[in-house]
């Protein structure tokens, strides 16, 4: 099944963690806290209201001066991170969670490009770090799928390898530029 066709089908618990996965995946462009978002994905699990939470991470977005990265896209991808989280609706249901998950995908996908060492005009099954993206977003709405509630702690470590692999990829970049 596509992640297009994984999205039409994904119920609100699996359109807030897919929208929450690809932020948490990018959030390292902005922020050094690993547990920045983790409040968000504890009211994921016991389905409570998130919006006092999610009022919390856009205040420390707000307080975090953006910091150039390291130009050649890094600059753009943070940007577009830091909007994927500003974005994320206070109520999980309807229209707008489904938008904010369709989005989040491919902002987090957009992201991934500009940072991808293979660079070039290639499609993104050509770019090694978009196509593991691909895959995470993909495994991530499957889990929830297949195992509702339970599904949530694999799809967090599967967004924290990633967020792992982004930040290398940052740190290989700013690297090479010095």
């Amino acid at each position: 099944m596509s992640l297009e066709e994984l999205i039409a089908q994904a119920d609100a618990r699996g359109l807030a963690a897919s929208g929450l996965a690809c932020s948490d995946r990018c959030v390292s462009l902005l922020v050094e806290d690993d547990e920045l978002l983790r409040p968000l994905w504890a009211h994921l699990v016991d389905d409570s209201d998130w919006s006092e939470s999610l009022a919390k991470v856009r205040a420390a977005l707000d307080a975090t001066e953006p910091e150039p990265c390291s130009g050649s896209g890094a600059d753009e991808a943070a940007g577009v991170a830091r909007g994927m989280l500003l974005s994320a609706p206070a109520e999980r249901e309807g229209d707008a969670l489904r938008e904010w998950a369709e989005a989040c995908s491919s902002a987090s996908l957009r992201v991934h490009r500009l940072l991808d060492p293979a660079g070039g005009d290639g499609g993104d099954e050509e770019l090694p770090l978009v196509a593991a993206e691909l895959g995470r977003q993909t495994v991530v709405l499957q889990l929830l799928a297949e195992h509702g509630p339970q599904g949530l702690r694999r799809a967090l470590d599967v967004s924290g390898e990633g967020r792992r692999v982004l930040r290398a990829v940052v740190s290989r970049r700013a690297r090479a530029q010095a």
